[in-house]
């Protein structure tokens, strides 16, 4: 007799996760000696402990539990060896507890190495936001000491149809509505199987398995705009329009994410076409000059994709550069009346000069 249904669904969504790593680890000068073929598993059954590491980043919640669970089945099986991560954000009593008894429970599934992180938590952005990066930093941290090959991340269907319902909500772009990537960071580090699955099936995966979970209050309070989204927004919508609304959410994320790929390679090739110089100023940085004639003649989505990539290129922080900036340098290849510069995140200024739009910090 197999597995339960919902246990063989989170092992098949990693082990297809894990076959791609191993495509890309084989691809890399790290890549493992020919006398060890690619997926190959030594007599015995025993690794070397030579093979690339992947790691499963653990909450303990009900989503990286499952995932953590499905990792050690799987990786041992496609001669990958499998660890885990547990970041301790100190926003809890408590927490410091919680986050070794994690370590303890994914040692207890047969992962190794096995490492629990405290971090300091900033206000930067906000405290979900300023959470999320202390924890990324966090697993890029733990990915480079242990020369992981792969982070898996447990977001499932439902977190990425809240993403998406989010960037709606601010009025993003289609690069906010792609949601969260399968694969993103630095070299493909992180990856995310279950973003085709429910989180009901990762849950039920937990039951079927006696995996003990943790609930994280957080989830569950109404001061975070997610946990609003989830337990409010969400259920008002599938009570509105029937069931299928997070199916819906997150194939807009599919179909955004084309989108927005597509648009970025135009922009990129359209940025080399019309960018006259890149020369440097008395401070050092680079001041960016493009081509206002060649920029009017671009789609709108791409034009304005590529004043926001020369801005960054000058040294605008993305992560501060909204839509309402770059309608404001729009103005000024499209409604063009001899307006005075303009002032970018980051120290950055925006000004027109004749045929050229300059860009440069100062």
């Amino acid at each position: 007799m197999g597995p339960h249904p919902a246990v063989a669904a989170i092992r098949l969504a990693v082990r297809r996760v894990l076959h791609d790593v191993l495509v890309a680890y084989s691809a890399s000068p790290r890549s493992r000696p020919a006398s060890a073929p690619r997926g190959s598993v030594p007599r015995g059954g025993k690794l070397r402990g030579d093979e690339p590491l992947v790691l499963a980043a653990c909450s303990g919640g009900a989503d990286s539990m499952a995932l953590a669970s499905a990792l050690a089945f799987e990786a041992p099986r496609l001669g990958l060896r499998a660890g885990g991560v547990t970041v301790d954000h100190g926003l809890q009593q408590g927490s410091d507890a919680r986050a070794s008894e994690v370590a303890d429970r994914m040692r207890d599934l047969g992962l190794e190495p096995v490492e629990s992180i405290a971090v300091s938590v900033g206000r930067d952005g906000g405290p979900e936001a300023a959470a999320r990066d202390a924890r990324y930093a966090a697993l890029d941290s733990a990915a480079e000491r242990h020369g992981a090959a792969a982070v898996l991340l447990g977001h499932t269907r439902d977190d990425q149809a809240e993403t998406v319902l989010l960037g709606l909500a601010r009025g993003s772009g289609t690069r906010s509505l792609s949601g969260m990537a399968g694969v993103s960071g630095a070299g493909g580090r992180y990856r995310r199987p279950f973003l085709q699955l429910d989180r009901h099936t990762v849950r039920r995966a937990c039951l079927a398995q006696s995996l003990p979970v943790w609930e994280d209050p957080h989830n569950a309070d109404p001061s975070y705009t997610r946990s609003r989204v989830r337990h409010e927004a969400l259920p008002v919508l599938e009570k509105a329009l029937g069931k299928g609304v997070v199916e819906a959410l997150a194939r807009t994320a599919q179909l955004s994410r084309d989108d927005a790929d597509a648009l970025d390679a135009w922009a990129a090739r359209a940025e080399a076409d019309v960018m006259t110089t890149a020369r440097a100023t008395t401070g050092g940085t680079e001041a960016v000059q493009l081509d206002t004639v060649g920029l009017h003649g671009l789609p709108t989505a791409v034009r304005r994709r590529v004043l926001r990539r020369a801005a960054i290129a000058a040294g605008a922080p993305a992560g501060s550069l909204f839509a309402r900036h770059i309608e404001e340098v729009d103005r000024l290849i499209t409604g063009w009346r001899g307006q005075r510069a303009i002032n970018l995140p980051g120290r950055v200024e925006v000004r027109r000069e004749g045929g050229r739009l300059v860009i440069r910090q100062g």
